[in-house]
């Protein structure tokens, strides 16, 4: 596995992932305040991408046999270069689609404006803002030989102050003053003009350091690494699990910094003092004239005019009801009557929840069983599992709290979720939890055991189920209940190595289960040339799974896959990847399934999963992959992904040389914005019928009521006539 020419490295992948993103922010033809936010989701994620992945190469750097990357053959050291590297450019196209977007919001009424810009009212007002509410909270100090220079947090922003002394001009110090996180990142001028605090405080800041003239001033922001090591040779056995997280949660704040963001080019001196002090390289300064720490730009739309937002935002949608769900019945008697499958965001979450809080209270279920990963900050999924508890059911709770970013969230809800009752359960000794499945164990009144089971490729998470494309698969199939059965008992004795008839589970039983359905299109594409494949991920990385698709390549076997993010195998590579098609979309909503299709048409076999095809999904967590044996879902799934290749919109295809480019618009169909219109259709149609059906059985009542009413007439007439002609006989 040391051939590289059909792969590239994930890191340098990540990156032309962002840039798409970044692209979607200069699309003209998306409203200007998605470009907006679209700017701040890539400015976030290049923050998370340094915190984490060059983090976590940083960490390579002290050892003497340093790991090499088995997709490009480079070391730590040579991948850190080469994305910096590929930052300068990444940077510079940064800088130009911000000016971008800041000089098309000023075309539509919306001005994102320096200090420098306004005029001397609105100056005035702004300096009394700083005198009045930023001064007095400031954390600021002159850094000199008895102030040494402050350890500044991760995401620190700061605005540097180049200073001498007014009456000892060879007293030269820097004036340091940290952005407060306490107050919000921008100052409303009025409904649609905007200054940053940093520009506010590089403006005015010079007023807090008397006796000092500034020569120059810039903005820093400081990233560190933030990929804590979770491995447990420091774990005490006597510690309490979620106290030990929380330690690990504080070291974040304190690691090695990785990245140096400044606002503008600087003197060699200055790159010399801040890469001294934060034991950097000065190619680990980069410069951006655009902003920094852009995530709070979502919050600064939402601030804007109802007018203005509605005009310069996509249409709103909200997640329809699924026309599989009938909202009149108990959902576990519909899962019982059919399988249920849901399409997020485009279907509402609502019936996962409902299956729950129905479950919590229903007589004849014993135990409920899930896994959790990422749950929203008022989770209505594990308030339905409390009130299980106290209800007297049986709750075990895989809870994942190394979930990275959302573990104070995590650690905060398992001690809730402990204390209603619930047994929570930590997961396996350096294997994460990343699947979701929900087992529910229900006795009827005959004492007949029977379950119902949920998998899903996204998580329990009711804020996350509107932004993200996930499945939802709900069934009453006893054989894949059994599996789950065993799942979460194996979980209980910290088994990884289970064996299971139709779920895959990774790391066992996925990566055979994987192996075994590659090599059958690899007899089909032999006896019929037939063979086909065609996955839907989020990024693939796995060597071997690399390696194994281009065996199944070299045999025939037509590969398409839409990967949304990281891709390390190239498409079209002679004798590597002829047979491999590669494609990505970025779009409104952020594309997340997993998808594993398997042959066409009727002899499809379709899996939906929680894992990407990653080694650290495959082999380092636990992750579930459940096959789809109802026809009807089956070929809904399959109408799906030819929907989402047929998309000319928002899809780019993978070149050979590991770029993308735009497939020609002929037919003008935006998979993501087509989804949401049926979806609308369909719910609206379902709607109708309900209400149709409800007329039709008053209707009905009605017609019977009438029948019964000249039946009773009749009835009358009949017996005034008998009596006439009793009369008569007498």
């Amino acid at each position: 596995m040391t051939d590289i020419s059909f792969t590239q490295n994930r890191e340098l992948s990540w990156l032309k992932f962002d840039q798409r993103v970044l692209e979607e922010a200069n699309d003209k033809d998306v409203p200007i305040l998605e470009r907006l936010r679209f700017f701040s989701i890539f400015d976030t994620n290049l923050e998370e991408f340094f915190m984490v992945r060059v983090g976590s190469l940083s960490d390579f750097k002290n050892l003497k046999k340093k790991p090499v990357d088995s997709k490009s053959g480079m070391t730590s050291d040579e991948q850190i270069e080469a994305i910096l590297t590929e930052c300068i450019d990444l940077y510079r196209k940064k800088d130009q689609v911000y000016e971008q977007i800041v000089d098309d919001l000023k075309v539509n009424g919306i001005n994102l404006l320096k200090v420098s810009e306004l005029n001397e009212k609105d100056r005035k007002s702004v300096e009394y803002y700083f005198n009045t509410k930023i001064e007095p909270i400031l954390n600021f100090q002159v850094v000199d030989r008895v102030h040494p220079f402050p350890r500044l947090p991760n995401l620190a922003l700061c605005v540097l102050f180049s200073l001498v002394g007014q009456k000892d001009e060879e007293s030269k110090n820097i004036g340091l003053i940290q952005v407060p996180d306490k107050i919000k990142r921008y100052l409303k001028i009025n409904d649609t003009t905007f200054v940053f605090i940093e520009d506010i405080i590089k403006e005015f800041g010079y007023q807090v350091f008397e006796g000092y003239d500034v020569v120059n001033k810039y903005i820093i922001s400081l990233t560190r690494n933030t990929d804590i090591s979770y491995d447990d040779d420091d774990y005490d056995i006597d510690q309490d699990f979620r106290d030990y997280m929380k330690g690990k949660l504080k070291k974040r704040k304190r690691l090695h910094p990785v990245r140096i963001e400044v606002d503008q080019d600087l003197s060699d001196s200055s790159v010399e003092f801040l890469t001294k002090k934060f034991d950097l390289e000065k190619e680990d300064v980069l410069v951006t004239k655009s902003l920094m720490q852009a995530g709070f730009l979502f919050g600064l739309a939402e601030d804007l005019p109802d007018n203005i937002k509605s005009k310069h935002s996509y249409k709103p949608f909200s997640p329809q009801a699924s026309v599989m769900v009938d909202p009149t019945r108990k959902m576990i008697d519909q899962i019982n009557d059919k399988d249920i499958f849901l399409s997020f965001p485009y279907e509402s979450m609502d019936p996962v929840i409902r299956l729950l809080e129905e479950a919590a209270e229903d007589d004849t279920v014993v135990s409920i069983k899930i896994t959790l990963y990422r749950i929203a900050h008022d989770s209505k999924i594990a308030k339905a599992l409390i009130k299980a508890s106290e209800n007297g059911k049986d709750v075990i709770v895989l809870m994942e709290l190394r979930a990275r970013f959302d573990e104070d969230n995590n650690i905060l809800w398992s001690s809730k979720l402990e204390d209603a009752g619930c047994k929570i359960l930590y997961g396996f000794d350096n294997y994460k939890t990343h699947s979701k499945i929900c087992l529910i164990t229900r006795v009827d009144y005959q004492g007949n055991i029977n379950y119902i089971t949920q998998v899903a490729t996204g998580n329990y998470n009711e804020k996350t189920a509107k932004l993200y494309t996930d499945f939802s698969l709900m069934t009453s199939n006893g054989a894949i209940g059994l599996d789950a059965k065993d799942l979460f008992d194996n979980v209980m004795l910290g088994n990884l190595e289970g064996e299971y008839k139709n779920l895959m589970v990774s790391p066992k039983s996925m990566q055979d289960g994987l192996d075994k359905l590659i090599d059958e299109q690899i007899r089909i594409q032999e006896e019929s040339g037939n063979g086909y494949i065609r996955l839907k991920l989020n990024s693939i990385s796995d060597r071997i799974l690399i390696e194994k698709l281009s065996e199944a390549s070299n045999a025939g076997v037509k590969i398409v896959m839409l990967v949304r993010g990281i891709t390390c195998i190239l498409p079209d590579i002679k004798d590597r990847t002829e047979n491999v098609e590669i494609y990505s979309i970025v779009g409104r909503f952020l594309e997340h399934h997993r998808v594993y299709q398997f042959g066409k048409g009727d002899c499809a076999k379709v899996y939906i999963s929680s894992a990407d095809f990653m080694t650290r999904n495959i082999r380092h967590r636990m992750e579930v992959a459940v096959p789809i044996y109802d026809d009807v879902i089956k070929k809904r799934i399959i109408k799906f992904m030819d929907l989402m290749l047929s998309d000319d919109v928002k899809i780019r295809k993978m070149l050979s040389n590991g770029e993308y480019t735009k497939v020609q618009n002929i037919n003008n169909i935006d998979a993501q914005a087509t989804l949401a219109s049926h979806a609308k259709k369909r719910s609206l149609q379902a709607e109708e019928d309900r209400a149709a059906e409800k007329v039709a059985k008053r209707n009905q009542r009605k017609h019977k009521n009438n029948i019964s009413e000249e039946r009773k007439n009749l009835k009358k007439r009949r017996n005034y006539l008998q009596r006439i002609a009793d009369i008569f006989r007498k």
